[in-house]
């Protein structure tokens, strides 16, 4: 017997009442760039100088060859306010990692991120049992909203690639331990 397995597009497009996500393109450079351009999104994170030109383009130019990235637009003004991707499939494990997200200052603790990740999530457990998410050590904003969502402290790890010797930490979710409809 023939099966064909079709393969998993992790570009979807997705909405609920405050996002709009959808596959991340070249035209999308300099809104996303305004949207991360600002240097306190970035003042926890492991790479503290992303708001600047050159280290934004990679971060864009990594998120586009991921095939996995995920542009956020706010339903109501149209504008772009974030990014955030799917990377690192591993099918014989049922995992995916959801990681390299940011949210523009305005849309903090207003429920802006907890939207993006449960779309992310409900698409994502239609193919894999478990999501991880890999944090810098130090930047406690994501690591707290990653416990938020149930996630569970796994391990840590050293960085890879590393700038320096910074650490991060590892959480997993799995669908098996949602009390919600993912």
């Amino acid at each position: 017997m023939n099966v064909f397995h079709t393969p998993i597009d992790w570009q979807p497009s997705l909405s609920g009442p405050l996002l709009q996500l959808r596959p991340l393109g070249p035209q999308d450079f300099e809104a996303l760039y305004a949207a991360g351009s600002d240097p306190l999104i970035w003042e926890q994170h492991p790479e503290r100088d992303r708001y600047q030109r050159q280290q934004f383009e990679r971060y864009f130019q990594s998120g586009l060859e991921s095939k996995g990235a995920l542009i956020a637009v706010d339903t109501v003004t149209g504008e772009v306010i974030g990014c955030s991707r799917f990377t690192n499939f591993v099918q014989a494990q049922s995992e995916i990692e959801i990681g390299y997200t940011f949210l523009i200052r305005r849309c903090w603790a207003k429920g802006y991120n907890r939207e993006f990740k449960d779309l992310m999530l409900n698409y994502a457990f239609q193919f894999v049992d478990n999501v991880v998410f890999v944090v810098g050590e130090h930047n406690l904003r994501s690591r707290k909203a990653v416990e938020k969502l149930g996630a569970t402290y796994v391990k840590r790890k050293l960085r890879a690639p590393k700038p320096c010797d910074e650490f991060s930490v590892v959480y997993q979710l799995s669908k098996s331990s949602q009390t919600c409809c993912y």
